[in-house]
């Protein structure tokens, strides 16, 4: 099961009595606009019990293509990977 950006604003919707869902629906947008502008600003983004997204510059690398065996080099690149916190990685996992 996955769940999305409109579960999301249901679950804020219902959890909250003085909220309309309009305003659910921005204050997600809102957390959502603002987490992506400080990755991309290559900031890093920590949500305490949650866990740290980073973003990584990942250097030139020589790879290959599958389907013809021809050597490449593939571009520099950012990355944003993800560290959950002890918290969340001890519920994950039933402890």
């Amino acid at each position: 099961m996955t769940l999305t950006k409109a579960d999301l604003v249901e679950q804020i919707y219902q959890k909250h009595d003085n909220l309309t869902k309009a305003q659910a629906a921005k204050a997600v947008e809102s957390f959502l606009r603002l987490s992506k502008g400080a990755l991309i600003s290559g900031s890093d983004l920590l949500l305490s019990g949650f866990g740290k997204f980073n973003v990584r510059d990942k250097k030139p690398r020589r790879g290959r293509n599958p389907q013809t065996g021809d050597d490449l080099m593939l571009d520099a690149r950012r990355v944003v990977t993800f560290k959950p916190s002890g918290t969340l990685r001890d519920k994950v996992n039933g402890s």
